[in-house]
């Protein structure tokens, strides 16, 4: 329900994200896995909510850009005022033994959204609200990853940050406040020093679980949840036998496991990437294949070199699909891909699925494209 809209000069009010799970959306569209999102956000971060449709806020990023957010996801700041402007200040780009940083300090917590480039690979850190007074750019000779930094003034209140990177892969980036409270941090992972999948900590999502049962079989009324176990258990096998000693399953038996909690885990675990498994459905019983998922473009290539192995089991091409929805393919921090197997309403891909021989071949698949996918990486 749409209420009457606010008068963005004066009847607006402030709010800040609360949680750690917070996001803004392009738009008010809904599909089956919600609305387009624009960017995850750390909490506290300050909006400035100009109108209310039903469960959404919308906010103003800046002059001429605006988003939605859940109600739930803010908290009412009564009696605080919007300041004339926010200026950046200094930054500081540095590593220490794990990751490279540019820190960034500002005025105040604001919003940002971030975008991976390809060929050269960069990554493009919009921040909203904020006006340039960096004049002041640390460089230390402690980065691995990061080749150059630079930022321009896009719009009069959009500040862009461009880090470009060394190499054609990107392994992953966090955007957070750090604890001096104004200060925005963009974490850069670094490309594994040996491209060797025993030296990699590998995670596996075997999808569903518990309550959450996911999809049934046309003939069979099997479920995806105890199918997905299945093919993730073999995974977990083949990548063991094959000498990776750090592989992290979200879950091994049937746990109800919502999305955020599986998030929170992969957080926690910091994988240097993630393969989700899934089964498909559709409500026309002829629709078969197997297909893979990315939702960043800088990721894509990890789910091309798995599709293009998953092919070689004799399974009809569903595509590889970009900008998708699904939560385990949101995170930035790491390579990600969501490997949805075969139909499980097609016949003929269903008597696959319920076949373990099927199981064990779909996890090599998954290895050897793992595999190529490294071969691939420059």
């Amino acid at each position: 329900m749409h209420t009457a809209a606010q008068d963005s000069t004066n009847k607006y009010f402030l709010a800040r994200t609360t949680g750690k799970l917070s996001f803004l959306k392009y738009g008010l569209g809904e599909d089956r896995l919600g609305g387009a999102k624009m960017t995850f956000l750390d909490s506290n971060i300050i909006l400035k909510v100009i109108d209310s449709f039903g469960i959404d806020y919308k906010v103003q990023l800046s002059k001429y850009h605006t988003a939605y957010i859940d109600k739930q996801s803010v908290q009412r700041l009564p009696g605080k005022k919007q300041a004339p402007y926010y200026l950046t200040g200094s930054w500081k780009v540095s590593g220490d033994d794990h990751f490279d940083y540019v820190s960034i300090n500002l005025d105040e917590k604001l919003p940002y959204r971030s975008q991976q480039q390809i060929n050269p690979s960069k990554i493009v850190l919009d921040i909203f609200g904020a006006t340039s007074n960096t004049n002041w750019i640390t460089q230390l000779k402690t980065t691995k990853e990061i080749k150059n930094v630079y930022y321009e003034q896009t719009e009069d209140d959009v500040f862009r940050v461009t880090v470009e990177l060394k190499h054609t892969q990107h392994w992953g980036h966090s955007i957070y406040y750090d604890t001096t409270g104004k200060r925005l941090v963009l974490l850069v992972k670094r490309q594994p020093p040996v491209l060797d999948i025993k030296k990699l900590r590998i995670a596996v999502d075997a999808g569903h679980g518990g309550d959450n049962t996911g999809a049934s079989g046309g003939v069979s009324n099997v479920l995806e949840k105890e199918y997905t176990l299945k093919i993730a258990k073999q995974l977990q096998l083949v990548l063991n036998k094959a000498g990776v000693k750090n592989v992290f399953m979200t879950r091994t038996k049937d746990t109800t496991l919502d999305m955020p909690q599986r998030i929170q885990l992969l957080k926690d675990y910091n994988p240097d990437l993630l393969i989700s498994i899934h089964l498909n459905s559709a409500g026309n019983d002829t629709v078969r294949g197997t297909s893979t998922y990315y939702r960043y473009i800088g990721y894509r290539p990890l789910t091309v070199a798995v599709l293009n192995q998953m092919l070689k089991l004799g399974l009809k091409e569903y595509g590889n699909v970009g900008n998708f929805n699904f939560s385990l393919n949101g995170p930035t921090a790491y390579p990600n891909c969501l490997v949805e197997t075969a139909f499980l309403s097609n016949r003929e891909d269903e008597k696959k699925i319920l076949n373990p021989k099927f199981h064990k071949a779909v996890a090599q698949k998954i290895y050897l494209g793992i595999k190529d996918w490294l071969k691939a990486i420059k």
